[in-house]
């Protein structure tokens, strides 16, 4: 052809034309929907797709957020190691502090790309997201079902040939990584039952809030031996994953917290979170019905997390009080409740293995008011008496509120406390009423000569009870050993 003769269609020719192959393709679309069955469609789509493919080297994954109606593990962990690996030169980010917790979180803005090397691989992560009409999810940590207007999904690219090493060793390489982050961003958290899990359904029956409890071991007012033997206990623990499985048990282990009220069972347990970075699930046993239900509680708790049933013994004597109400009034009081064996079977038998890593403490002030079947071993692998103040322990806590490690009233300090019965929670009390040391372990001085005093007072009350009692019954039993005169007269006249 020559080209001075050669000469471009005019404007209206190539619209013309481009109409033309629109409506043809639109006639050959409809022509395809209405006589090809939707499978047959389906099934020449995607070989179109795949003869499309054999001449590309990419491969490309598609992480959506939800597998079916549930959460996709994948989708989230690419989301927090992303924000690990994004540019500084990027354009976009999204960046969010989620309710309830400190730290921001920093991920990929929709339609954005963030490339990775692993292993001398090159990859592309793409973000997308688009609109589709309403569904509705079940969202772990909400009663009610969320709605859902959009569909997100993760693509990640790279050449075919790394296919398997990224599906066996890049993608559990993620994973990993999104484990140590979470667990090193950790919002520490304590957990409470919510009110509407009586109402049925399948979500989450915990709430939780921010723990923010600034007890430690180093604040702690309890004998330094003990302390150090706890800290060695829970360090060992934590450690022996493969010793546990070894040897056949559940990764567990169980702590029972005994001792007057305010001697810092509370503070202990709050002290053992911070320092394993461990969430705490508050477990009120009167709040439970029935057995399967406090089952369905222990497999809906984390691992690496410690489950707390306070005042053990009060939560028994109410089952047992109610149960015998129920003997009483069948008709008043018709549900179940939680039994020994439920409780029992919750600490050491089939269902304690239901998670791993996990940390059961009970708490009580009488100790001798368990059933035996509790302190069996194996159950409460740890007894730890939270006795009253000591001299080590007012020490610790002079130096928490005064911030002193030596003073002359020390001694008789330490004295009146070997002599007093009192908690760390009456000395702690005492040592705020000033800032001034002389002041404050002057103050103290008199509270333990007063308490003193008075626990020497209730002890000759108690004594003297004690001995009026005796007397009581000595005389009861010599009055009943004494015939009546009604009885020697009939014995007389019978003889």
């Amino acid at each position: 052809m020559d080209r001075k003769n050669f000469q471009m269609p005019s404007t209206k020719t190539m619209i013309s034309a481009a109409a033309s192959l629109a409506g043809s393709a639109m006639l050959i679309r409809s022509i395809i929907r209405d006589l090809i069955p939707p499978e047959l469609q389906h099934y020449l789509f995607s070989r179109f797709r795949g003869l499309l493919g054999s001449f590309t080297s990419e491969f490309t994954l598609v992480i959506e957020e939800f597998d079916g109606f549930g959460h996709n593990q994948l989708f989230r962990a690419a989301e927090v190691y992303l924000g690990s690996v994004i540019s500084p030169n990027a354009q976009r980010l999204r960046v969010t502090l989620p309710n309830k917790e400190s730290k921001m979180s920093i991920t990929m803005d929709r339609n954005e790309d963030v490339a990775d090397t692993f292993n001398g691989v090159s990859l592309k992560w793409t973000f997308i997201s688009r609109s589709i009409p309403t569904r509705y999810f079940n969202d772990p940590d909400n009663y009610y079902s969320m709605a859902k207007s959009e569909l997100k999904f993760f693509q990640l690219s790279f050449h075919k040939k790394h296919k398997q090493m990224v599906l066996e060793t890049y993608l559990p390489y993620v994973l990993e990584k999104f484990k140590s982050m979470k667990e090193t961003n950790k919002t520490l958290k304590i957990h409470t039952l919510k009110f509407e899990r009586l109402q049925g359904g399948s979500s989450d029956p915990w709430q939780s809030v921010k723990l923010d409890h600034p007890a430690t071991f180093d604040t702690l007012a309890m004998d330094s031996e003990l302390k150090r033997t706890l800290m060695n206990d829970l360090e060992r623990f934590v450690k022996r994953k493969g010793f546990y499985r070894k040897v056949g048990k559940a990764w567990k282990r169980g702590y029972l917290l005994f001792g007057p009220p305010g001697t810092g069972k509370s503070s202990l347990i709050a002290a053992m979170a911070n320092y394993l970075n461990f969430d705490i699930y508050d477990l009120e046993l009167t709040d439970l019905r029935c057995n399967s239900e406090l089952r369905k509680l222990l497999i809906s708790t984390a691992n690496r997390s410690i489950l707390v049933v306070e005042d053990i013994d009060c939560s028994l004597e109410l089952q047992d009080r109610l149960a015998q109400a129920r003997m009483m009034n069948p008709h008043r009081y018709q549900t179940s409740q939680v039994t020994l064996s439920g409780l029992l079977n919750f600490i050491d038998g089939l269902w304690s293995s239901c998670g791993d890593e996990r940390i059961i403490v009970f708490t009580t002030n009488h100790k001798d008011k368990l059933d035996p079947a509790l302190l069996r071993p194996g159950r409460m692998d740890m007894h730890i008496n939270m006795s009253y103040c000591t001299p080590c322990g007012f020490k610790m806590l002079a130096s928490n509120y005064l911030e002193i490690t030596n003073h002359p009233l020390f001694p008789e300090v330490e004295n009146l406390i070997l002599e007093a019965k009192v908690t760390p929670a009456e000395v702690g009390e005492q040592l705020m009423k000033s800032e001034v040391p002389d002041i404050t372990l002057e103050g103290l001085i008199r509270f333990l000569v007063e308490k003193k005093e008075s626990d020497a007072a209730k002890a000759r009350e108690a004594e003297l009870e004690a001995a009026r009692a005796r007397d009581k019954e000595e005389k009861e039993k010599d009055e009943s050993g004494k015939p009546e005169k009604g009885g020697e007269v009939e014995i007389k006249m019978i003889r």
